[in-house]
């Protein structure tokens, strides 16, 4: 006879996320728990390096995968060994859970259950997306380094089946589907950490990071700017200061 305390604690983990992910030895964030808790179609997250939002984007994935038969979630990065970064993070919490769906199927890529759900990653290839349908939930890693072709070819596969979509990163210029949908859509949850907000970071980490990298990519990082992806040529102030008048000169025309 099985377990009725474990029947019942797999109950509140399929209905509660936060609970799943705390079967997980997560203790989540604030933030992480308003992204568990949600049930917004789409979710985007402008967070710094090392904040948890592969993390909590995992759980996610996963507690799809394990509750929602014949599920499909696909993971999409700029290129495979990002999206296999996620997909490892996965694996690893379906195996800390005991396999408790047994797997069908299991390579370096996709993970097929007994309840015909999968989760499959796949690098930013417009070719190698395109074969997909059906999707309940799609993640987009490093979506400002997701070229916009491939987010508006991946963005039909969730008509039909009205699934979730994530997008995670940290910023990458003012250009792009993810500056675009951060700035200017709306109908999404939005959720901005910098680094300073994640208790993991610690001042002299944050310290340490800064003086290691130029203020540009620093910003962008770790402090959630849209800069433009480095130092302007030319110094905009530079610029107004030499139309300003010296003392002591007479202009003639």
């Amino acid at each position: 006879m099985a377990d009725t305390t474990s029947i019942d604690q797999d109950v509140a983990a399929a209905l509660n996320r936060v609970i799943f992910a705390r079967l997980l030895r997560v203790e989540p964030d604030p933030w992480q728990e308003e992204v568990l808790r949600s049930d917004s179609k789409r979710i985007i997250l402008n967070c710094a390096r090392q904040s948890g939002k592969s993390t909590v984007t995992a759980i996610m994935a996963l507690h799809c995968a394990l509750y929602v038969s014949n599920s499909l979630v696909l993971i999409v990065s700029p290129s495979l060994r990002q999206s296999s970064e996620m997909f490892t993070k996965i694996i690893g919490f379906y195996h800390d859970l005991g396999k408790p769906i047994p797997a069908v199927k299991e390579t370096a890529n996709t993970l097929q259950l007994a309840n015909k759900s999968r989760i499959v990653s796949l690098p930013s290839s417009e070719g190698t997306v395109r074969g997909f349908s059906g999707v309940s939930l799609l993640v987009i890693d490093e979506a400002a380094r997701v070229p916009d072709d491939l987010y508006y070819a991946v963005r039909p596969m969730l008509t039909v089946s009205q699934g979730r979509l994530i997008l995670l990163s940290t910023p990458h210029g003012r250009q792009g589907f993810f500056y675009e949908a951060w700035t200017k859509e709306k109908g999404w949850l939005k959720i901005k950490i910098s680094a300073d907000q994640c208790p993991r970071l610690t001042p002299q980490i944050i310290e340490e990071q800064k003086t290691s990298m130029p203020g540009w990519f620093f910003r962008q990082e770790f402090c959630n700017s849209f800069d433009a992806g480095g130092e302007p040529l030319i110094n905009p102030d530079s610029i107004s200061r030499s139309f300003v008048d010296r003392p002591g000169r007479d202009l003639d025309f």
